[in-house]
């Protein structure tokens, strides 16, 4: 019988590891954000507290939110908009980032792995306002909006970044680990946390492996993609608390030969960083301004919305719907058969624009049942021919477009035709961000005038309508606000 033996010599710590840790504990100021960086990130925090109080009045959101058991509630807790739960700030998280999420309504990264930066905000958010009502013996104090939206720019850029090269979904690893791992960086770092131990939180955010895509794609969507990333914050928060309880490290945690994150799950891979870590993400971030859809499936809405007055009075006559989009539309939401629920339904490039062409808009309750049961949106579902552009597939990834284009065209049965209706840039994109800014505004006060009254709803209006103001005051403040 031969003996094996295993190196016990102690890893150095992985590089990207520390490249993390040093750009958190530098701060935003030192990665160069700008004023419009500064700016972007109040829309960001607006938008995804707008759409957080809108998921609200979703049943099958507000069964999710809450203690996580009956009665399990935390005074002086961290508090959850729109309600008046006052919980511990794991449970905070979770709440608040599936609120966040739940109508695929916030803000969007494309790139070689995609995912919703603002995801990180139910996270950052809940461990702000915890502090801030924490005994300063057990380790509180006032964070302001500013700190808060600090954390967010440089969340973003670690979710992003990484997301630039490294497609995790090419092996069927769901994005939503890139939120826990951001989270958990500038998480800790919030709750005090030195260098090394936001190092050791970041280590135990990468051990943690990933979630499959399983419930994302056919036959399998369901809802729980809309909780996941709240899942992942608040995961991220247990792990900082528990690296600050004084919990240990380690260092070869992507690197380790056999064990580790490279050689488990990205198929011994490197999980490489495109570019240096500053304020791009944030400054490149997408807003979903108009349409809760899945992003890939903004601009086909959009072409949708504007063919609508040449075919709503035509659908019968309608032979076939031509449609052209890029490679990640193809391979997540072109989608045939049975849709089960509005998880499934958000998901697919088809219903959506079949919806546009009818209804000339898109909202959320297009996706439940009554609004499915329509048989005409099936019909056309039947008609629609889905291709790839390879054009769009390049220009998705050009560092200096970044665009998400698709292609709309009616063909009826008489052989006569609509012009083609093409977008590239939609609503929400950095290219038409002074576009978007009043509509994003619109979006928010009907998210809050959907929830509020119209005193609260105003005084939280206020508050965004007043950078400043905002920025100065403690997260408890903004949250004292939000309550209900």
């Amino acid at each position: 019988m031969s003996a094996t033996m295993t190196d016990n010599t102690a890893a150095p710590t992985d590089a990207l590891l520390s490249t993390l840790a040093d750009y958190i504990m530098g701060g935003a100021e030192v990665a160069g954000a700008s004023g419009l960086t500064w700016d972007t990130a109040r829309l960001t925090m607006m938008d995804a507290l707008g759409c957080a109080v809108q998921a609200l009045s979703y049943p099958a959101c507000h069964r999710l939110i809450g203690p996580v058991v009956p009665g399990a509630a935390m005074l002086g807790g961290a508090r959850v908009p729109g309600t008046a739960y006052e919980l511990d700030p794991v449970q905070a998280a979770l709440s608040l980032g599936a609120m966040i999420r739940w109508l695929d309504f916030n803000d969007t990264w494309l790139a070689a792995e995609w995912g919703h930066p603002s995801d990180n905000l139910g996270g950052i958010l809940a461990v702000a306002d915890y502090l801030c009502r924490c005994a300063p013996e057990h380790g509180g104090r006032s964070v302001t909006v500013r700190e808060a939206l600090e954390a967010a720019i440089l969340a973003f850029e670690v979710q992003g970044v990484i997301a630039l090269d490294n497609a995790f979904n090419r092996v069927g690893l769901d994005h939503v680990m890139l939120v826990r791992i951001a989270s958990a960086g500038v998480v800790a770092k919030m709750l005090g946390g030195d260098r090394q131990q936001v190092i050791d939180t970041l280590s135990h955010a990468w051990i943690d492996g990933c979630s499959l895509r399983t419930y994302r794609h056919a036959p399998n969507t369901g809802s729980r993609k809309s909780w996941a990333a709240g899942d992942a914050t608040a995961r991220a928060v247990r792990l900082a608390l528990l690296v600050m309880k004084g919990e240990m490290g380690y260092a070869s945690a992507l690197t380790a030969k056999t064990w580790g994150f490279q050689d488990v799950l990205y198929k011994g891979n490197d999980v490489t960083l495109a570019r240096p870590m500053g304020s791009y993400v944030m400054d490149h971030i997408l807003f979903k301004v108009s349409y809760p859809a899945e992003f890939h499936a903004q601009t086909a809405v959009e072409a949708g919305v504007a063919l609508h007055p040449q075919v709503k009075d035509r659908l019968d006559d309608i032979q076939e719907v031509r449609m052209h989009t890029q490679e990640p539309g193809m391979r997540i939401i072109n989608k045939t058969g049975e849709l089960r629920n509005p998880a499934d339904r958000d998901h697919c490039l088809q219903y959506m624009t079949a919806v546009a062409l009818i209804h000339g808009d898109l909202r959320a309750e297009h996706y439940e049942d009554d609004v499915a049961s329509d048989p005409r949106i099936d019909a056309l579902r039947a008609k629609m021919v889905v291709e790839e552009d390879a054009g769009f597939s390049t220009d998705y990834l050009d560092p200096e477009k970044r665009s998400i284009a698709n292609r709309v065209q009616v063909v009826f049965t008489d052989g006569t035709m609509t012009e083609p209706v093409e977008v590239h840039y939609p609503l929400g994109h950095r290219r038409r961000r002074d576009e978007s800014r009043p509509v994003l505004w619109e979006k928010f006060t009907r998210s809050l005038a959907g929830w509020y009254d119209a005193e609260q709803a105003g005084a939280i209006q206020a508050l965004f309508a007043d950078p400043a103001k905002l920025d100065a005051m403690p997260v408890s403040g903004l949250m004292d606000a939000m309550v209900k």
